[in-house]
């Protein structure tokens, strides 16, 4: 049986595929332009983990990035075109939850929502206390 605390996901193509051995953190939706031109939804909804606890383990090897901003880049996958999350120059890699295999893992619901003055307002987002 497999660690509460490991996380499998991937691209659409299945070229790039990741597997998270940490308890993820930080579960939290965004709505800010970046994130919606970097997934092309109002809002995405991202988890946390430790740089060194995500392993890049499909045949295409570690995800492409583009270079975002001065503290990042998003990262995707060059055979499919899928996002899968940004990889930050600080110790953590985000990921979106919508890569997992298991997207509906209680320790991803999202608990905060950032940047709710850029959502649509015809969107209505629901955040999770714990």
């Amino acid at each position: 049986m497999a660690s509460r605390s490991i996380h499998l996901g991937g691209c659409l193509c299945g070229a790039i595929r990741f597997e998270a051995r940490a308890p993820a953190s930080n579960p939290h939706t965004c709505s800010c332009k970046m994130c919606q031109r970097h997934t092309g939804c109002p809002t995405s909804v991202w988890v946390d983990f430790p740089k060194d606890a995500v392993s890049w383990t499909g045949p295409g090897g570690a995800p492409s990035v583009y270079r975002s901003s001065d503290y990042s880049s998003r990262a995707f996958c060059q055979v499919c075109g899928s996002t899968l999350g940004a990889i930050d120059d600080q110790p953590t890699i985000a990921l979106l939850v919508g890569c997992f295999d298991k997207p509906g893992r209680s320790d991803l619901v999202p608990v905060a929502h950032s940047y709710t003055g850029s959502r649509p307002k015809w969107w209505r987002i629901k955040v999770h206390s714990k």
